[in-house]
């Protein structure tokens, strides 16, 4: 953060947002992804969100710039996943220095995993902390975290409290539909294991009575042989059809381990990056979840 306060002191051109908002009247600025999605659905036309971190990058690759300073500095609300995954925003939120700025944490309340990226051995820096953070991929959670958006954003800005409870309800409708044809999709293949590239399925497992393994904790890991092995191990005990792979990450040694235990790779989009026109789609979020069950279900086979 030292080198972005740099930056601004050094002449980087400071945006003068102190004029009033024409169409929207709070500023509403979201961490990634799922929760731009989320948030868009609940805003409507009450609020104007604005993505800190780009579509196209996920939180483990975000460096943050000055233009992304002023854009916090200025902000009403932020609103973040929580539990860690947006490591970075303590500092960044310290620097921006906006007393006013209200910070919805969409993991309030919502119950968590522990995280178990010790137990496979890695020796690394970098983690996500104690607990799993990838609740989004629970629509169950998922509409916990889009409740947790809407009360913020009512306390945030009552003027428009109907509007945003409103479109909390149509979403989090949705969502509870998304779950039901999820249950009745997955019900055959109850107790069945599938392996992914890196630990983000956990909670998708678990309310789908499903069993979630994977090759490295984190996305930008390089997985070690006895990472290889066991997943090996893992997918010959189980009669996979396919490994599931991301599409932010092409990793060689997931290819070649595919290929070695003679097994397709399928898509499953963990939904940490997609693309900037899909940020501002909330529809979005349904249509990949929609697209990984059926890749999952190739995936564990008949």
């Amino acid at each position: 953060m030292s080198l972005l306060l740099g930056l601004v002191a050094c002449g980087a051109p400071i945006v003068n947002n102190t004029d009033p908002i024409q169409s929207k009247g709070v500023k509403v600025v979201t961490t990634f992804l799922p929760i731009t999605l989320f948030t868009e659905a609940v805003a409507g036309d009450c609020a104007d969100v604005t993505a800190l971190i780009p579509a196209n990058l996920g939180p483990h690759d975000f460096q943050a710039t000055p233009s992304d300073l002023t854009d916090l500095s200025s902000a009403n609300v932020l609103v973040k996943n929580g539990l860690g995954m947006e490591e970075f925003l303590d500092d960044l939120i310290s620097s921006a220095d906006n007393k006013d700025l209200m910070v919805i944490d969409s993991s309030s309340g919502v119950p968590t995993i522990e995280s178990v990226e010790d137990d496979h051995g890695h020796d690394h820096g970098h983690s996500h902390g104690e607990v799993n953070p990838h609740i989004w991929l629970d629509p169950i959670l998922a509409v916990q975290q889009v409740e947790n958006i809407r009360d913020g954003l009512v306390k945030a800005d009552p003027s428009c409290a109907d509007g945003y409870k409103k479109n909390a309800e149509l979403y989090t409708a949705k969502l509870k539909k998304l779950n039901t044809e999820f249950t009745a999709k997955l019900k055959p293949f109850k107790g069945r294991t599938f392996v992914a590239f890196h630990d983000f399925a956990p909670y998708f497992a678990n309310r789908y009575s499903l069993k979630a393994e994977y090759l490295v904790d984190l996305p930008e890991m390089n997985p070690s042989p006895a990472d290889l092995q066991r997943v090996a191990a893992q997918v010959k005990a189980s009669g996979l059809n396919a490994l599931l792979s991301e599409p932010q990450e092409g990793k060689r040694s997931f290819n070649a381990l595919a290929k070695d235990l003679g097994v397709n790779i399928v898509e499953f989009n963990p939904l940490e990056t997609g693309s900037i026109e899909s940020a501002k789609v909330p529809g979005t979020y349904f249509e990949v979840m929609r697209s990984n069950v059926n890749n999952l279900v190739k995936a564990i086979g008949d």
